[in-house]
C-alpha cells in the first residue's frame, strides 16, 4: 500500500479507494490464496466468538451480540457501496446461519474452542502469506481494514459474477 495515499485524501470512489490499497497489499499468488482461505475463516470466528457472549434473557438470545455487530459492520459496507453492503448482508446471513447450527450442534464451549483454534491457525497463515508477499498487512497501517479485507474478496466474487459494485 502507498502509505503517503489514505482512503479519504484520494479523489477516486471511497469503496474504490479502501479496495485498491487493500489490493496493493496482496499481489502475491500465495498470499492471495491465502486471504481467499482465512479471510472469511477469520470472519467466521469473529461472530463464533461474539455469539456465545452471553445476553441477559429480557434482551435476548445467544448471538445478539454478533447479530449487533454484523449490524453495524454492514452499514459500514453500506456506506462505501449498496451493492457492496448487500452482498455482505448475504454473507453475515450465511455465516449466522452456519454459528447457530455449530451452537446448537457442539454448545457455547466447543464452539468457542473451536473458533479460536481456527482464528489462531487462520491469523498464522495470513502472517505467512504477508512475509510471502513481503508486506505488512494492511490492518497495521489503520484498523478499517480488518472490514476491508472481506469486502475485498466479496468485491473480487461481484466482479467474477459481472456484478458492479
Amino acid at each position: 500500500m502507498n502509505a503517503s495515499v489514505h482512503p479519504t485524501d484520494d479523489p477516486r470512489r471511497e469503496v474504490d479507494r479502501w479496495l485498491g490499497n487493500y489490493a496493493e497489499d496482496h499481489r502475491n499468488p500465495t498470499n492471495v490464496l491465502i486471504h481467499w482461505i482465512c479471510v472469511p475463516a477469520i470472519l467466521w470466528t469473529v461472530v463464533a466468538a461474539l455469539w456465545i457472549v452471553p445476553v441477559p434473557p429480557l434482551l435476548g438470545r445467544p448471538g445478539l451480540w454478533a447479530g449487533v455487530a454484523m449490524f453495524f459492520a454492514i452499514l459500514f459496507y453500506l456506506r462505501l457501496s449498496r451493492t457492496l453492503g448487500l452482498a455482505m448482508f448475504f454473507v453475515f446471513v450465511v455465516l449466522g446461519v452456519i454459528t447457530e447450527l455449530l451452537y446448537r450442534e457442539l454448545g457455547p464451549s466447543t464452539l468457542l474452542y473451536l473458533a479460536i483454534g481456527v482464528f489462531v491457525v487462520a491469523w498464522i497463515a495470513q502472517f505467512i502469506g504477508h512475509h510471502v508477499e513481503g508486506k505488512r498487512p494492511s490492518f497495521l497501517t489503520d484498523l478499517a481494514y480488518l472490514l476491508i479485507g472481506p469486502a475485498w474478496i466479496v468485491s473480487k466474487l461481484l466482479r467474477r459474477a459481472g456484478i458492479a459494485y
